[in-house]
């Protein structure tokens, strides 16, 4: 798996674990901090898809990739369709407006 994808993969899970353990006090505040980095991490999943020299055309394809399944490997099981997603959105070419993402 590339190491930008790795890294901010990890800060994903750092994030969704300290927003899971929060106090509510600081429940808006840790939610902010991960949807941050999830959008951050989906923004380097789509630059390394679009920098494939065969870059896959369906959610099949690419859910095939060594480095995607890597991915689903340590997903926290909550975040796999919101991944999915991005990732059919990567393969369309569409980009998100910021009301749209999830809130």
């Amino acid at each position: 798996m590339n190491e930008k994808i790795k890294q901010a993969l990890a800060a994903v899970i750092r994030n969704w674990n300290s927003m899971a353990g929060s106090e509510a006090q600081e429940a808006e505040s840790t939610a902010d901090q991960f949807q941050a980095s999830f959008y951050v991490w989906i923004e380097t999943v789509r630059d390394w898809i679009n920098e494939l020299k065969q870059r896959p055309q369906t959610l099949e394809e690419a859910m095939a990739l060594p480095a995607v399944k890597e991915i689903l490997e340590v997903l926290p099981d909550p975040l796999l369709l919101n991944f999915e997603t991005e990732l059919e959105f990567i393969l369309e070419n569409t980009d998100r407006i910021d009301d749209e993402k999830y809130d």
